[in-house]
């Protein structure tokens, strides 16, 4: 989630689709116990990652 590339550019080499991506993404996000991407970096920050 941090390294920004073109989404279809790292879904391609990946082999996924996007919508297996928005999944994965809303898992970590609820494991994290955040409600988004701007959240789960700022906990990743507070955590010193």
């Amino acid at each position: 989630m941090v390294r920004v590339q073109r989404r279809g550019t790292a879904l391609q080499t990946l082999f996924l689709s996007e919508k297996t991506v928005r999944n994965y993404v809303s898992m970590v996000l609820v494991k994290l116990g955040v409600t988004s991407r701007t959240a789960a970096a700022l906990a990743a920050r507070d955590a010193g990652l």
